[in-house]
């Protein structure tokens, strides 16, 4: 008869996530085993750290790629419910907003790569097309960044209204545009181009600059103002 395949509770105690995240330190854990933790069992088949093998094998080992999955993609793998589906996504989530949460840093934004920089985290896992804005002081330092309008997966639809109130709450003197294209194409729309120009225009009146506009596709960007059209 085939011998009993070994359940974590089986390991070596320094084999075991848990303890050795104990024994190690959170250095010391593979990906797989982070995601095991998270997961805490597997299933008839398989141990919590082989269950994550497979999710992340499936995601190519791509962290990025495992954050753009679903509750309902996750749970198509055996073994992982509504529940442990849920804690995956949130600490992916949280992992993501500290990257992007620095409270001491005052953060000033030069350029497009600066813009980009800041706030692609909020828009490269998303399924569906979000516009933000970033509204900035007059020495480039951000005042926020904000959601302003979220559609489906072909577009959304912006009111400027909305824009420009929440740039005089906030006294602001700069403004950037920034939605991304869930298909992963960089071009800009007419639709796009025509919403800039309007935005910039009613911009000059209220002396609150559009510095630029950018299209975000997975981890690239299109700037308006680097290529000249604004």
């Amino acid at each position: 008869m085939e011998e009993a395949r070994m359940t974590i509770k089986k390991w070596a105690e320094q084999d075991r996530p848990r303890e050795k995240l104990l024994l190690k330190g959170k250095a010391a854990l593979s990906e797989a085993e982070l995601v095991a933790i998270l997961i805490g069992s597997g299933n008839k088949d398989q141990t919590a750290v082989e269950l994550a093998q497979q999710l992340l094998n499936h995601c190519g080992n791509n962290l990025n790629t495992l954050a753009k999955l679903s509750i309902k993609d996750l749970q198509k793998f055996r073994g992982i419910g509504e529940a442990k589906a849920i804690s995956i996504i949130s600490a992916l989530e949280i992992g993501r907003r500290r990257k992007n949460s620095d409270p001491d840093q005052k953060i000033k934004i030069h350029s497009s790569q600066d813009a980009f920089d800041f706030i692609h985290g909020d828009l490269i896992d998303l399924d569906h097309e979000e516009f933000w804005i970033i509204l900035l002081k007059r020495n480039n330092e951000v005042i926020l960044k904000q959601q302003v309008s979220r559609g489906g997966v072909s577009g959304t639809v912006v009111d400027s209204k909305i824009i420009f109130k929440k740039a005089l709450e906030e006294t602001a003197s700069g403004l950037i545009l920034v939605h991304n294209h869930p298909s992963g194409s960089l071009r800009a729309s007419k639709e796009d181009t025509a919403l800039t120009k309007k935005i910039k225009e009613a911009g000059r009146s209220l002396d609150i600059n559009l510095l630029d506009h950018l299209i975000i596709a997975n981890n690239s960007f299109y700037s308006f103002a680097d290529e000249n059209s604004l």
